[in-house]
Parts: structure tokens; C-alpha cells; sequence
């Protein structure tokens, strides 16, 4: 066994310090942030087991009664089953857009490694709650909720710490590609939660939440042990965090400060001071952080409204079964792993963050109206059509949520104040479920009036995600066309 490990020992010992660090630093995030998302997907999983068919399964086995809901979990048993599952949902949604403002605050003043492992585990702990349920044999919707409550508020502890995480141990220069990359743990998450707490929803649908639970708590722990924040930590360098061609020159459209290498303060003593942590008002004045959060919170909007109405939207309008259409849901995911790739490799090359996103955003938009009138129109229609969605109005969403965030938290106008990567993290996220819990609630209210209606306020909620970012693009094109003009020596 050593000799078999051995050549893949050596070629790990002869990569450099740096490298080795930073592939650790991406793999545990991806690893943390993917069980995030595990442990968030059962509920939709379980949904169908606490109110199905109970008709289907034959006669009341426990009496005479012709109740249809005789196998259904109360307090889920009842017509209103549905407002039910929604305030689950939005119980979630709601405490976590509501905390991620919060949390961003507390991830800049606690060492992230502590930060990030103890959400986890307190993430595991509510997760494996809700689920003990089943075995504690609750029916009392509030205790449902309070849990859901706990778990949306613990989750807020992940997106802020794994973003600030990877900023501190990359620079910009691929920044976006990586990143665009890294942020396939979401779907990969999506997928692995459904898988496992597919294996038990049938039988014991209180499993589908405790392993998920004990997951989330494992990783954790792993992350304690083996995360490490800084490269100053472990003797490496620190990323530059700009373009080295664009902060020498001064001339790219990333320079949003209008500062070169020679104006910031970089005196040995400035350097060894411990920078403080940037208040919630401080990271909101940082250059495109308003720009950048309201636009997530449309483009968020979007996204979350297909995942959580895109099965449902299938089955009556393609008439598909229930596993047949959540079988070709998970292609808008396949599609958002592409379109984050391609964002952040366009906008790596371009150096235009804001235009890559504007741009996707403009093609969104008719494609969405394509996608309602036409999409349906063959298996072989619908897949490529749900592709195309799923990466013009992700790969916004991932750029925003990855890159930007980064670049942002580690703006030239910080003076080489790392600290804000968490704050302005938690803000732009926070602000963006905002939309992610209102565009699903849109929905529920839109859709008795036909579907038409819900893909017009799609299509409304893209246009402005694109103008909110016109001032910054603006500036990208400005900066491009004054950059292009000194080459040509003007």
C-alpha cells in the first residue's frame, strides 16, 4: 500500500509550499460548503413522505375509516399541507437572509476556523433534530419551524468564512476561473443530499435528516483540525490581491480607486500593524458593494424560483411524471456549473466583472421567454433550452457570490485591510436572499394566474438586475477605452 501511495507522496512533496496550501484550502471549502447544501436538500426530498398518495397504498390498515391522508405525518395531513411546507421554507429563508447580515459582523471578529466548524456542527445538531422527530414522534408544526428557524440562522456561518477563506489564499488574477470552478460545491451538495436522503424517505424519513446532520458535523470537525486562514500562518506568501499588470499601469478597468502601487501605504510599519475589522456601514461605502448586492438579489430571486418551481412547472405544463421532471430539473444545475465556469473565465480575461454578468443577464432574459413558450416542445428542446437557463441565470449568481465578493472584501480602497472579506460577503449574500425568498413566495401568488405571469416577473426581475449594474459597467467600458487609447499612444 506505502509503495503504491508512494509516487503520488512524492509529487505532492515536490510541489511548492504555496500550492499545496491553497489546493488543501479549496478542497476543504469545497468539501465544508458542499455539506452545507447536503444537509439543506432533504427537506424538499421528505415533502412528498409527509403528506403522499395515501390512496395509493391500498385501505386504512388501522381501521375502517376512508380518510385519505390516514399515512400522511400531522400535522402535514391536513389540505393546507401546502401553506405548511411553505412556511418550512420560508421559516429557512427568511432567518437566513435575516442572519447572514449578522454573521459577516461576527466572521470578521472570530478566527474563521472556529467560526466555520461550529456552524457545522451546530448546523448537524438542528439538521438531526428536525429528523428525530420522525422517532420522538412529534406533531407540533412549531417545533418543525423553530428547527428550520436554528438552521437557517447556523447556516449564515458558511458562505461568509469559505469565501474569505479562499480570498485570503488567491489573488485576482484567476481568481473568477477558480472560483467559477469551486462553486460547483452547491450542485454537487444538491445532489448528494437528494441521493442519501433518498435512500431512507420511504422507510424511516427521520434518517434522511440525521445523516445528513452527523455529515455536516464530521466535516466540521475535520475543518477544525486541518483549515488554515492565512498563508502567514503556515510561513507562505500572500496572494496579490490585484492585477500586477493593471496596479502597475494603472490603465485596466479593475483600477476602480484610482490609486497606483505608489500611493498605498506599504511602510514596514504600516504593515505590522493589525488592521481592525471594517464596520457594517464602512464595507457599504466600498466602490459596486451596493451595485453588486441588489443585483444578486434579482438574479437570486430567479434562481431560487426555478429550484424550488421548475419540477412543479414541468409536470403541468409538460406533462411529465413527478420523477420524470425532477430528473430533468437537475439539467438547470448542470447548466449553472457551466455558466459559473465560463463567467468567471470571461470576466478573468476581460477584467470586466460587471459586464460579464450584465451581458448574461441581457441573454437571460429572452431566452426565459423562449424557454415558456417553446421549451417544451420535445425531450430534445427542453434539456438544451434548460441548460441554457440554468447557465445564464446562474452564472451571474456564482460570479457575484464568488469573485465579486472576493475582490470586493479585498478592494484597493481598503488600503490592504483584508478584514472586510466576511462582512462583505455576509451583505452581498444577505441581500441576495432577500430575493431567494421572495421569488419563490412571488411564485405561490403568481402562478394560479398562469405561468406566463411568473416567467414575465422572472423576466422583469433580470432587466433589473442589469440596470442596477449600469453605473459600474460604465466604468469597466470607460476604463477599457482609456486603457486601449494609451496603448495607442493618445
Amino acid at each position: 500500500m506505502r509503495a503504491a501511495l508512494a509516487p503520488g507522496i512524492r509529487l505532492l512533496r515536490a510541489l511548492p509550499r504555496d500550492s499545496r496550501y491553497r489546493g488543501l484550502t479549496l478542497v476543504l471549502t469545497f468539501l465544508c460548503y458542499t455539506s452545507y447544501h447536503l444537509s439543506r436538500k432533504p427537506i424538499s426530498i421528505v415533502k412528498s413522505q409527509l403528506h403522499p398518495n395515501c390512496s395509493a397504498l391500498g385501505p386504512n390498515p388501522h381501521n375502517n375509516s376512508n380518510s385519505s391522508t390516514w399515512c400522511s405525518w400531522a400535522p402535514f395531513d391536513g389540505g393546507n399541507y401546502k401553506e405548511l411546507f411553505g412556511a418550512l421554507d420560508n421559516a429557512f429563508l427568511v432567518a437566513y437572509a435575516i442572519g447572514m447580515f449578522i454573521s459577516g459582523i461576527f466572521g470578521e471578529r472570530l478566527p474563521l476556523r472556529y467560526y466555520l466548524s461550529g456552524g457545522m456542527v451546530l448546523s448537524g445538531l438542528f439538521t438531526a433534530l428536525f429528523g428525530l422527530g420522525y422517532f420522538w414522534d412529534i406533531h407540533v408544526l412549531w417545533y418543525f419551524i423553530v428547527m428550520q428557524v436554528c438552521n437557517g440562522l447556523v447556516q449564515t456561518t458558511g458562505w461568509p468564512s469559505v469565501v474569505a477563506c479562499v480570498g485570503n489564499w488567491f489573488g485576482k488574477g484567476k481568481r473568477g476561473l477558480i472560483m467559477g470552478i469551486w462553486n460547483s460545491h452547491t450542485s454537487v451538495g444538491n445532489i448528494l443530499g437528494s441521493l442519501i436522503a433518498g435512500v431512507w424517505v420511504s422507510s424511516a424519513w427521520g434518517l434522511s435528516f440525521i445523516v445528513p446532520g452527523i455529515i455536516i458535523a464530521a466535516v466540521g470537525i475535520i475543518c477544525f483540525f486541518f483549515l488554515v486562514e492565512y498563508p502567514e500562518d503556515v510561513g507562505c506568501s500572500p496572494p496579490l490581491h490585484h492585477d500586477p499588470e493593471v496596479v502597475a499601469s494603472n490603465e485596466g478597468p479593475l483600477s476602480a480607486s484610482g490609486q497606483s502601487s505608489t500611493d498605498r501605504p506599504d511602510s514596514p510599519k504600516e504593515a505590522a500593524e493589525e488592521p481592525e475589522a471594517i464596520s457594517f456601514l464602512g464595507a457599504l461605502r466600498i466602490p459596486g458593494v451596493v451595485e453588486f448586492s441588489l443585483c444578486l438579489l434579482f438574479a437570486k430571486l430567479v434562481s431560487y424560483t426555478f429550484l424550488y418551481w421548475l419540477p412543479l412547472y414541468i409536470v403541468n405544463v409538460a406533462h411529465f411524471g413527478a420523477k420524470e421532471a425532477g430528473d430533468l430539473s437537475t439539467l438547470f444545475d448542470v447548466g449553472g456549473i457551466l455558466g459559473g465556469i465560463f463567467a468567471g473565465l470571461i470576466s478573468d480575461y476581460t477584467g470586466g466583472r460587471a459586464t460579464t454578468c450584465c451581458v448574461m443577464l441581457i441573454l437571460a432574459a429572452p431566452v426565459l421567454f423562449l424557454y415558456n413558450h417553446v421549451g417544451q416542445n420535445g425531450i430534445g428542446t427542453s434539456i438544451a433550452m434548460l441548460i441554457v437557463c440554468g447557465a445564464l441565470v446562474n452564472g451571474p449568481y456564482a460570479l457575484i457570490t464568488t469573485a465579486v465578493s472576493a475582490d470586493l472584501g479585498t478592494h484597493e480602497s481598503l488600503k490592504g485591510n483584508a478584514k472586510a472579506l466576511s462582512t462583505v460577503t455576509a451583505i452581498i449574500d444577505g441581500t441576495g436572499s432577500i430575493g431567494a425568498a421572495l421569488g419563490p413566495l412571488l411564485a405561490g401568488l403568481i402562478s394560479p394566474t398562469g405561468w406566463n405571469n411568473v416567467f414575465y416577473m422572472l423576466i422583469a426581475a433580470d432587466v433589473l438586475a442589469c440596470l442596477l449594474l449600469a453605473r459600474v459597467v460604465v466604468k469597466e467600458v470607460r476604463g477599457w477605452c482609456g486603457y486601449m487609447a494609451r496603448k495607442r499612444g493618445y
